[in-house]
């Protein structure tokens, strides 16, 4: 399943929220309806001969929740209510249309508190979803199609009910105009009414277990708004960015904002799905804002200052050193780390093999050799990250020693489209972090450049045919991510590159991606425990020059889109879980990315003004802000905040 959030690692940003966390898939029980009491209750089952309706979807198994579960365990069901929480964003915004978000404008941070899904997940279970906008769900044995019934009682901010032709409308619009979602909605073919408050999504064949579990977090969107017209009489356009706070059915709505500086939510005081079982013990602030800012080190300094409440702290350097101030030292700010369990990571630095200096497998592998982690590691981030050796690091789902027992298997169909060597060797980085290291690995990088092609002359790696100097521009959007990256030059230059850092502000970087105008940057792919229909936005032939798309290495290649094939259409978690070995070992074996490093903890630092749950969720790490609430007691030791 997809997995839209980032994991913290070293200066990268994360944004969590209820719903970003990992998604969902399918099982077998029987549908809810409203009871007396406001919360989720059983209905009549559907008759024999046609498909279960079913309250929620697991991938593998049942889902861990009854029809008639009153929350989630790890919620506190009675959460004060109230109070304001202020987070950090980064960088600028200019829109609030989700739908061109991929390639237009800057969308703003917590949309996804005002615009719903038909379902929405559960931190303590891996891949499992249950109703939210949709009340059940069903579809046949080989998954050729599923039907969502939404619930009665569904509402738009402006009180018109939530319909089937909304869902229709959305997933249209979603697929037209969202590369991303484009690409993950590749085998919904049509979406249709089937009866009052049923809307089937058909696929284009049966098969894939994720398919009913996708269009479940299918963002749903007011029809009757978007084909209006706005104040002043304007016909509204969604293939547009916009600044008109958007209609949504969700337990906030956006109150107030200052365009690039602060975005305003405040809770929706009517909202329809308060007492939904899915929704008690959440939302319980009264506003969240968002305040702006344009690098880390000035949200830090406006931490410190108390002008924000809570803050993910991605780099190991400021979290060594840059945490011993007098609030920490009064307790009144916390330092605390949250474990992560629900996703893995490829952080790296990624090239765009789009360009043909960067087309020769030879030459990417020249770059690690060229890369020393370990004096890295020691000299910038205290010791405190391990390299990265896997697509899916931190899972089980990542490769190990040699192919062995099905994924042997797998990889034999594509023996004659990968490298040898991936079937007799386990993939490795290089080790640094010694004199002698440093400079065999050097000379190895120097020999691979040779063999593709290249030489030395006057101090200059140049191409030996044309004589074409090797130069390498590193495209950066933070001062931080600027730090490591020249750390990291001095050994290219070594070898005779001629190696720029080019930073520019949020805006100009979200562009030049958008049109593949870079050599390498700095990427991250967040992974989940249950992998499927998004790899191909990720790694895909067909995704590679789709702008705005994750495929942002622009891999064409067989072998990789077979794999994701075997891993979209495993039949079991076993089958799954060789597959994607497989795809891993695929990608690393072609050194599309020097990898970078990770921390298995999410690093938070927060002022002492707030309640959680006493056992949190084991798949949601921190669930900051989504179940946490304002602590009244503890912020009244506080200063007012201004």
């Amino acid at each position: 399943m997809a997995l839209p959030g980032v994991l913290p690692v070293e200066f990268m940003r994360m944004r969590l929220t209820r719903r970003r966390v990992i998604g969902t898939a399918a099982a077998t029980l029987t549908a809810p309806v409203f009871d007396a009491l406001g919360v989720v209750g059983l209905a009549r089952p559907a008759r024999a001969e046609s498909p279960v309706w079913k309250h929620g979807l697991s991938l593998f198994g049942e889902p861990r929740y009854p029809p008639d579960f009153p929350h989630f365990d790890y919620v506190n069901p009675a959460a004060p209510q109230g109070g304001t929480v202020r987070m950090i964003a980064f960088g600028t915004f200019d829109n609030f249309n989700q739908v061109v978000a991929g390639v237009k404008g800057s969308l703003a941070n917590g949309l996804d508190l005002v615009i719903e899904t038909l379902m929405t997940p559960a931190l303590d279970e891996v891949s499992t979803e249950y109703g939210l906008l949709a009340e059940a769900v069903r579809f046949p044995d080989d998954r050729a199609w599923v039907t969502y019934r939404l619930r009665a009682e569904a509402r738009w901010h402006d009180g018109r009910p939530v319909t089937v032709e909304d869902a229709i409308y959305s997933f249209n619009v979603w697929k037209q105009n969202s590369p991303q979602l484009a690409a993950y909605y590749r085998h919904v073919v049509k979406a249709e009414r089937t009866g009052e408050r049923d809307v089937t999504f058909v696929f284009d064949k049966g098969g894939n277990r994720e398919l009913p579990q996708i269009v479940g977090q299918l963002p749903v969107l007011p029809k009757h708004w978007w084909e209006g017209t706005d104040k002043n009489g304007r016909k509204r356009d969604v293939t547009q960015t916009t600044l008109e706070p958007p209609l949504g059915s969700g337990p906030y709505r956006l109150k107030e904002f200052a365009p690039g500086r602060t975005v305003v939510y405040e809770k929706v005081a009517d909202y329809w799905g308060k007492r939904l079982n899915v929704n008690i013990g959440t939302n319980n602030f009264a506003q969240i804002r968002y305040e702006y800012f344009r690098d880390s080190t000035v949200a830090l300094e406006a931490f410190k200052g108390d002008q924000v409440d809570w803050r993910i702290e991605n780099s190991a350097k400021n979290w060594a050193t840059s945490y011993d101030f007098p609030a920490v030292r009064e307790k009144k700010v916390v330092l605390e780390e949250f474990p992560i369990r629900n996703y893995g990571v490829m952080q790296a630095f990624a090239f765009n093999i789009r360009r043909d200096k960067f087309k020769d497998p030879r030459v990417r592998r020249a770059f690690n050799f060229a890369f020393d982690f370990e004096e890295m590691n020691k000299q910038l981030f205290f010791g405190q990250y391990t390299r990265i050796k896997s697509y899916f690091e931190g899972t089980e789902l990542a490769c190990a020693g040699v192919p062995q027992g099905q994924e042997l298997e797998i990889l034999e169909t594509v023996k004659d489209k990968v490298p040898a060597r991936l079937f007799t060797e386990p993939y490795s980085n290089p080790v640094g972090g010694t004199p002698e290291n440093v400079r065999n690995n050097l000379r190895h990088a120097l020999a691979l450049f040779r063999e593709a092609g290249y030489e030395i002359r006057d101090t200059k790696l140049v191409n030996a045919r044309t004589g074409e100097p090797f130069t390498v521009e590193f495209l950066v959007e933070d001062p931080a991510t600027e730090r490591f990256v020249l750390f990291y030059r001095p050994s290219l230059q070594r070898i005779g590159m001629t190696v720029t850092v080019r930073m520019v502000d949020s805006a100009q970087y979200e562009n030049r991606l958008r049109q593949w105008d870079f050599d390498i940057i700095t990427a991250n792919w967040g992974e989940s425990l249950s992998p499927g229909n998004e790899q191909r936005g990720y790694w895909g032939s067909a995704a590679a020059d789709q702008p705005g798309s994750r495929n942002l290495i622009g891999i064409k290649n067989p072998a990789v889109d077979a794999m994701i094939d075997r891993v979209i259409y495993a039949k079991d978690r076993a089958e799954l879980v060789a597959a994607t070995h497989a795809l891993d070992r695929v990608l690393l074996w072609n050194f599309y990315v020097v990898p970078q490093w990770t921390y298995g903890k999410v690093r938070t630092a927060r002022w002492d003004r707030f309640g959680r749950p006493e056992v949190m969720p084991k798949y949601g790490t921190s669930a900051f802000p989504a179940i946490w609430w304002w602590d009244a007691d503890k912020a009244a030791k506080l200063p007012q905040r201004s």
